[in-house]
């Protein structure tokens, strides 16, 4: 007999221009959603992610699709109490985008025949509880074969992350490590344990400045395209260890700053394949020029459609 969750609470899932949330396609939205602390369901119906708390051990908490509209929040063991339930409420919200407004996008792509269908709740990209984390992890994706990327982003979190309550052995119930506890891991274990090769001197360079306090990468995620343009952005990305081209504009993606085209060895074939044929860099840019700040959205959606079947 299953044995019943210690707390559950809902979620409700609405963007913040009243728009529609469609779950599985926001579990279903990026490749980093695959890594540790979060851990989908091979179906994208759920996804279980090990969150840190402005107070207290890390929870590892279960999301899952609820009655219409909703979804239903669970964790084992003693239930929170008020403050931190909050708090974990609060944090899925920021991981599952529901503060952002997509209704401006949604009234471009409704006339665009191959993106009218995200209209029903598609276009949330999964972001990370930091943006330390979103850079860490793109970093680790850059110049490796996907298993790499699972092994040196599993070690992280298996050796440096806070384990909550009820954490076995391995990488998956375990907060993302924090910048100091990155900084303080010698060069032995990014080189013998992570194997990250020559990430490793970028990614402790990386959490020294942050553990430090000489270096703000979450007034990224926090700041207005006022305070900080695009173009900005962009620039202090590329300024980072590590972070070239396509690292910046992936990271920008999962910032919600959607101006730019992640163009890569993935992206591009799969544009063929989409299109049924090639096209040049110059063109794939010109069809979604109609998109405005949402161009790389709209591109991202396109190439992943098919990662969740049609209901």
């Amino acid at each position: 007999m299953k044995k019943p969750p210690g707390w559950q609470a809902a979620l409700r899932l609405v963007g913040a221009g009243g728009e529609p949330v469609d779950l599985r396609r926001t579990i279903a939205s990026h490749g980093l959603v695959d890594l540790p602390p979060m851990r989908p369901e091979p179906d994208s119906s759920a996804l279980q992610i090990t969150l840190p708390l402005p107070q207290g051990r890390p929870r590892t908490v279960r999301v899952a699709a609820g009655t219409p509209g909703t979804a239903v929040v669970t964790t084992n063991g003693r239930a929170p109490g008020e403050r931190q339930a909050r708090a974990l409420l609060d944090a899925l919200a920021h991981v599952l985008r529901l503060d952002e407004d997509l209704s401006p996008f949604y009234a471009r792509a409704a006339a665009d025949p191959e993106l009218a269908w995200v209209t029903a709740g598609a276009g949330r990209l999964v972001r990370s509880p930091t943006v330390f984390e979103e850079v860490v992890k793109t970093i680790c994706t850059t110049n490796c074969a996907w298993s790499g990327t699972v092994r040196m982003v599993g070690a992280l979190v298996e050796h440096l992350g806070e384990p909550a309550d009820g954490a076995v052995p391995g990488p998956f119930g375990r907060a993302f490590p924090t910048p100091a506890a990155m900084a303080e891991a010698d060069e032995s274990f990014y080189r013998d344990v992570a194997r990250a090769g020559y990430r490793g001197a970028y990614l402790r360079s990386l959490a020294a400045a942050v553990a430090a306090g000489e270096l703000d990468l979450e007034q990224l995620g926090r700041a207005s395209r006022d305070e900080l343009p695009d173009d900005e952005v962009a620039a202090r990305l590329l300024a980072l260890p590590g972070v070239g081209p396509y690292a910046a504009a992936h990271v920008m993606l999962l910032l919600g700053r959607y101006s730019r085209l992640v163009l890569d060895s993935w992206t591009r074939p799969k544009y063929a394949r989409v299109r049924g044929r090639r096209a040049k860099d110059a063109t794939i840019e010109r069809r979604f020029r109609r998109y405005g700040p949402y161009a790389g959205l709209a591109f991202w959606l396109l190439l992943t459609r098919d990662w969740v079947p049609e209901q």
